[in-house]
C-alpha cells in the first residue's frame, strides 16, 4: 500500500507545478506602466533658414612684397633663357612699329634686369626723341593711351555701404537691419512640408525683393546656428530655434528690402560685420565667411 501511495503522490505533483507556471505567465502578461515624458520634451524646434548672399571680388588682389619679388625673379629667368624674338621678320626695317617694339622691349628688359641695362645701346637723343614721339602718336591713334580705371572706387571714399562697387578686392555680404536695430543675414521660418533650400529662396525674395539675380550654391546648408534662448513670457514652454545657413551669389541687380520688416541694408566685409552684429551671433557665423 505504501508504494501505491507514493506513486499516486508523484502523479499529482505535475498538476501542481503546471498551475504554478500558469500563474506566473498570467502575471507577466500585464502591460508595464512607463512614466509619461514631460511636456517640454514634446516641443518641436523652430526651424529657420538664412542666406549668406555674397558678392565675389571684382578686382585681383594687390600682390604682396614676396609675390612681387617672386614674379620679378621668374621674369628674369624667362628673359635670360628664351630665344630672341625675330622682329625683323614681322616689322619693316625703319618703320614706326619696329621702333615701338624696340622701345617696349628695352622697357621690359630694364624692369627685369635693372635701370642700367642696355644704356650703351641707346640711339642718339634726337633720333630717340623722334621715335618716341612717333610711337606715342601711333598709340594715341589706336586708342592705347587711355588710362586705366583706378582700383579705388568713389563709393569707398564716400563710405557708401549700399554700393556693390565698393571694396572691389574683397568679398561682400548682404546684411539687413531689423526695426529693433539688430543686424543679421536674410532669414525666415520654414513652413510645414517645405524643403530647406526652397524656404531659403522664398525668404530671400520676401525680405530683399525680386530685383536681384541670385544663385544658391547648393541644396545642403553650410552651417547652422542656435540663438540663445529668450526669457519665457509665460509658463508655456518655448520651442528651441535652429537656423540653417545657405551660401548664395549675386549676379546682377540690387537689394530692395521690405520696409515692413527691414529698416536698412548694407554690403559689408567680414571685419565690418563683426562690428555690427551681436557678439553671440558673430561667434556663430564667423567661420562661414571668407577672410578676403
Amino acid at each position: 500500500m505504501s508504494s501505491r501511495n507514493f506513486i499516486s503522490l508523484c502523479r499529482r505533483k505535475p498538476s501542481v507545478f503546471s498551475r504554478a507556471f500558469a500563474t506566473v505567465t498570467e502575471s507577466s502578461s500585464t502591460p508595464t506602466q512607463y512614466p509619461i515624458p514631460p511636456q517640454n520634451a514634446r516641443v518641436k524646434p523652430k526651424l529657420l533658414t538664412s542666406i549668406i548672399l555674397n558678392r565675389a571680388p571684382i578686382l585681383t588682389p594687390t600682390p604682396t612684397p614676396f609675390e612681387r619679388a617672386y614674379y620679378a625673379y621668374q621674369a628674369r629667368l624667362r628673359r635670360a633663357l628664351f630665344n630672341p624674338f625675330p622682329y625683323d621678320f614681322y616689322f619693316k626695317q625703319g618703320s614706326i612699329l619696329e621702333h615701338r617694339f624696340t622701345l617696349e622691349e628695352r622697357k621690359r628688359e630694364r624692369i627685369a634686369f635693372g635701370r642700367e641695362f642696355g644704356v650703351a645701346d641707346e640711339l642718339d637723343k634726337e633720333k630717340a626723341a623722334a621715335n618716341k614721339a612717333a610711337v606715342e602718336q601711333l598709340a594715341e591713334q589706336e586708342g592705347e593711351s587711355e588710362e586705366m580705371m583706378p582700383r579705388i572706387h568713389p563709393s569707398d571714399d564716400a563710405r557708401d555701404y549700399k554700393s556693390l562697387d565698393r571694396k572691389g578686392k574683397r568679398n561682400l555680404y548682404l546684411l539687413l537691419q531689423e526695426n529693433e536695430g539688430i543686424w543679421r543675414f536674410p532669414e525666415g521660418i520654414v513652413k510645414k512640408g517645405e524643403l530647406l533650400h526652397q524656404a531659403a529662396q522664398r525668404d530671400l525674395l520676401a525680405e530683399c525683393g525680386e530685383y536681384m539675380d541670385t544663385w544658391i550654391v547648393s541644396r545642403n546648408p553650410i552651417g547652422h546656428y542656435r540663438p540663445p534662448k529668450k526669457a519665457p513670457s509665460s509658463s508655456k514652454p518655448q520651442p528651441e530655434e535652429v537656423a540653417f545657413f545657405y551660401k548664395a551669389h549675386i549676379m546682377a541687380g540690387q537689394a530692395r528690402p521690405n520696409p515692413e520688416t527691414v529698416k536698412d541694408f548694407a554690403w559689408l566685409t567680414k571685419q565690418e560685420i563683426e562690428s555690427r552684429v551681436p557678439e553671440y551671433y558673430w561667434h556663430g557665423i564667423k567661420d562661414m565667411l571668407s577672410e578676403h
